[in-house]
């Protein structure tokens, strides 16, 4: 269990990553490959946590949530961006809301057809 969100952890962290290095892109392409590598890791990581079982909506759910709340932070932090009252309400919504997905979906096998080599 511990292992699925470690994955999905490891891709929100990658995917904020790639994020903040896109931004340095403007004024220093040579970010590019590390950009493309964060981005590639982040989705690697995406797919072996849906492999392992965790839901579709709680994965994708958490992993833009979860993105957008660090990302807007840390925007705030690493280049000073500011952040509307409302901007933070909102960013607060979308977390509550992917914790009530979270804490109201079970987890299930995958559906048949699809193997699984956990």
């Amino acid at each position: 269990m511990r292992k699925k969100w470690a994955l999905l952890t490891g891709a929100v962290i990658a995917e904020v990553a790639g994020t903040l290095m896109l931004r340095a892109t403007i004024e220093n392409p040579l970010w590019i490959p590390l950009v493309v590598i964060s981005y590639a890791l982040a989705f690697t990581l995406l797919g072996f946590a849906l492999r392992l079982g965790l839901p579709i909506g709680v994965v994708y759910g958490t992993w833009a949530a979860f993105g957008v709340a660090l990302v807007a932070v840390l925007g705030m932090v690493v280049f000073g961006d500011t952040l509307s009252i409302g901007a933070m309400i909102g960013i607060a919504a979308i977390i509550a809301g992917v914790v009530l997905i979270e804490t109201s979906t079970t987890e299930k096998p995958p559906e048949a057809g699809i193997e699984v080599n956990a």
